[in-house]
């Protein structure tokens, strides 16, 4: 069974996601909290596989809730999915940049949600490449700090890790990687795997947002 805690404010919302859910035989909702707090005590208490996270709620936000819950290394096997009504919402990519596997809107389709839960708990991410990415690049492109220097993010990395967190970052898949590269599946995804072992990163999300900042792909081109 995959494990769910539903954190979302409006009462409403988590009784629609519960019952679409209890549909499904292989998933079961475990807790429901009304804001972060309570989310983070949750993911504590009952180690779900999936927090399904909104980003706005009272007292303790989502965003902060999910970057509690990413940086426990007691609750390495909780993946956060945000929830948002609004895939260009600023809070979105700093979830990602936070630690979340990636984000769903509000008005997906049921299927596509049972789906999506599927993938995340089964270790993957919901990168959902040409979505996800824009929101990346495109707070990545117009964000007022300067990016942090590839030496200084990337610098542990052989050459040949190097260029599979490029390829990972333009959103190719394990399978396309090995093609590009003209290796097997099987070494391009002990490449990706190295490749987050050393930077500190939990999932491809994560170094999707670190191939942007490092400069290794220009935003708004999907390109290196």
């Amino acid at each position: 069974m995959i494990r769910v805690v539903l954190a979302d404010d409006q009462s409403l919302v988590r009784a629609g996601f519960r019952m679409l859910l209890r549909s499904a035989d292989d998933i079961e909702v475990v807790g429901e909290a009304e804001h972060g707090g309570t989310a983070i005590a949750l993911a504590r208490e009952l180690r779900p596989d999936v927090v399904l996270m909104d980003l706005r709620m009272p007292e303790i936000d989502g965003l902060t809730a999910t970057r509690r819950i990413a940086a426990d290394p007691a609750l390495a096997g909780v993946r956060v999915v945000i929830l948002t009504t609004y895939a260009e919402d600023e809070n979105v990519y700093r979830a990602l940049r936070a630690g979340a596997a990636g984000f769903l809107v509000k008005d997906i389709e049921p299927v596509d949600l049972l789906r999506a839960l599927r993938v995340v708990a089964g270790g993957e991410s919901l990168l959902a490449p040409a979505v996800t990415r824009a929101v990346i690049e495109g707070f990545v492109a117009r964000r007022a700090e300067p990016a942090p220097a590839a030496p200084e993010l990337l610098g542990a990395l052989t050459d040949r890790e190097r260029e599979v967190v490029r390829l990972v970052g333009r959103g190719l898949s394990n399978d396309e990687i090995a093609d590009e590269l003209a290796v097997s599946p099987l070494t391009a995804k002990t490449h990706v795997s190295r490749a987050m072992g050393k930077l500190g990163v939990r999932d491809r999300v994560r170094l999707v947002v670190l191939a942007y900042e490092a400069g290794l792909v220009i935003p708004g081109s999907g390109r290196s």
